[in-house]
Formats: structure tokens, C-alpha cells, sequence
């Protein structure tokens, strides 16, 4: 009879473990090792001579420091404001009943279904006759309300009771309080299962910064990654030492936020 821990089923969890740690641990000892030694055949996992020349490179040449800062700029700054007009969207949409809510929200949740080339040159045009091409608010703006975000705080903040609503507004308390002080804190899990989605969904995005910015001050970390692929060559060291830089603030924000993350998901899970 089969155990929960069984030779077999612990054999079988740790290949899929050395499926998915391979590549990154591939991409961060290859980041380790001169060039010649990259290409060298048979490849070795482990660098033979590790230095970490490739990072200082990265680091003091390739202005790398301000396309990070562009980065955090943009994934912070969206992801907070994607935060808070889920946030009050879903409010408004779980605990206030007006004519045509649910259609409403139904409108809302439409939108999934439409592809986001068709939106692009749209919202393009509305960009530019705002004059926020060449911008890091353009970045921010484009992506900054999500239906996803919308439905996820919906469909958390119905299962607040409505008692707690109904005895502050006895109390006269502003719409504005009741939100920031009693949904606010009840809705922490989903507010950062959503904040943690939402950096690691801006900080990889490349191709909203693509579509908007040509001014070499203003990319972020994944437009400097694809351009520093030339026509006639490929700077591999630097490419992998930019690559495994790029990757460790995804590895601090699910780490911060994990707790977070999986009471949002396990609530999400149990509540009716």
C-alpha cells in the first residue's frame, strides 16, 4: 500500500523539481564564466573558474543601474495604482447594488476575451494625443487597470459581511473610511496576491515600454535585455549576467509576499 511518502512519489516530486530549478540555476553558473568557457564542449554545469567580472561589467558599462531604476519606477508605480482601482471597482461592484451592476460587470469581464492586439493601436492613439509617448507614465498608465484585478477583489470582498458595512454606516462613517479602514485590512491576502502580480507582470512587460519609448534614458531592464542582442553578434556574458539581474527582484517579491500570496489563494479557495 502507497504512502504519502513514498520512494516513488518522492523520486517522481524530485524530477520535477530538477526539471524546473534547471534552467534557472543553468542561466545563473553560465552568468559565472568567461566567454570561451560558455561555449565549451562538452558543457559543464559547473564553472570551472567562477568570477564574477561579468556582473561588474554589466554593472559599471551598461547604465544598467538606470534602466533597474526605470523598471522599479514603472512596476511599483503601476502596480500600485492597478492595486487600488481593483480595489475600488471591486468594491463598488460587490457591495452596492444600482441598475445594471451586473452587466456591468459582465462588460467588465468581457474584456478578457478580447486579445490585446486589437486594443493596442487604441489605446497608442490615446497615448499620444496625451502626450505620453517618450514617458514612463505612459508605461504606467497603459496597463494600469486590469478586468483580472477587478474580478479578484470582487470576488473577495462579497464574502465581507455586510454587517460590518451596515454598523459604520449607522455610525455616519464616509464610503471612503468603511474602504480604507474595514476592507482595506480584511482584503490584505487578495491585495497582495494581486500587488505581487502585478510588479512581477510590469517588471517583465516588454512590450507596452517596446511600443512607447525610444529614448535610450527612458527603457527598462527588458528593453535593454533584447537590445543588447546586435545584428552581427551576441554579448554573451553580458546578456546572461543581465539576465540573472533581472530575475532576482521577481525572487524578492515572491518571496516577501508568499504568505500573502497563498492565504489570498487558500481564502479564495474555502469561501463560498
Amino acid at each position: 500500500m502507497t504512502t504519502a511518502h513514498s520512494p516513488a512519489r518522492l523520486a517522481l516530486v524530485a524530477l520535477v523539481l530538477a526539471v524546473f530549478l534547471l534552467p534557472p540555476v543553468w542561466l545563473f553558473l553560465s552568468a559565472l564564466k568567461p566567454q570561451a568557457e560558455i561555449f565549451q564542449w562538452p558543457p559543464t554545469l559547473w564553472p570551472a573558474n567562477p568570477t564574477l567580472e561579468n556582473f561588474v561589467n554589466t554593472l559599471s558599462r551598461a547604465r544598467f543601474l538606470l534602466f533597474f531604476k526605470n523598471s522599479a519606477i514603472v512596476s511599483i508605480l503601476s502596480a500600485l495604482l492597478s492595486v487600488t482601482i481593483s480595489v475600488m471597482a471591486g468594491y463598488a461592484l460587490a457591495k452596492f447594488r444600482f441598475k445594471g451592476d451586473t452587466v456591468f460587470f459582465l462588460l467588465i469581464m468581457s474584456s478578457l476575451m478580447v486579445p490585446l492586439q486589437i486594443i493596442m493601436i487604441p489605446v497608442f492613439l490615446v497615448l499620444r494625443d496625451l502626450g505620453l509617448l517618450e514617458t514612463l507614465a505612459g508605461v504606467i498608465i497603459a496597463p494600469a487597470a486590469t478586468p483580472t484585478g477587478v474580478f479578484l477583489m470582487r470576488q473577495y470582498i462579497v464574502n465581507i459581511p455586510d454587517s460590518l458595512l451596515e454598523a459604520a454606516r449607522l455610525d455616519k462613517t464616509p464610503e471612503w473610511r468603511i474602504l480604507w479602514r474595514i476592507i482595506v485590512p480584511l482584503s490584505v491576502p487578495a491585495i497582495g496576491t494581486l500587488l505581487a502580480f502585478n510588479l512581477v507582470w510590469r517588471w517583465n512587460d516588454y512590450l507596452w515600454p517596446f511600443l512607447i519609448i525610444t529614448d535610450q534614458d527612458q527603457w527598462t531592464v527588458q528593453l535593454a535585455i533584447a537590445n543588447s542582442i546586435g545584428r552581427f553578434g551576441i554579448d554573451w556574458p553580458k546578456l546572461l549576467s543581465m539576465s540573472v539581474l533581472s530575475v532576482l527582484p521577481v525572487l524578492v517579491v515572491f518571496t516577501a509576499l508568499q504568505r500573502l500570496m497563498m492565504g489570498g489563494i487558500m481564502a479564495g479557495a474555502t469561501k463560498e
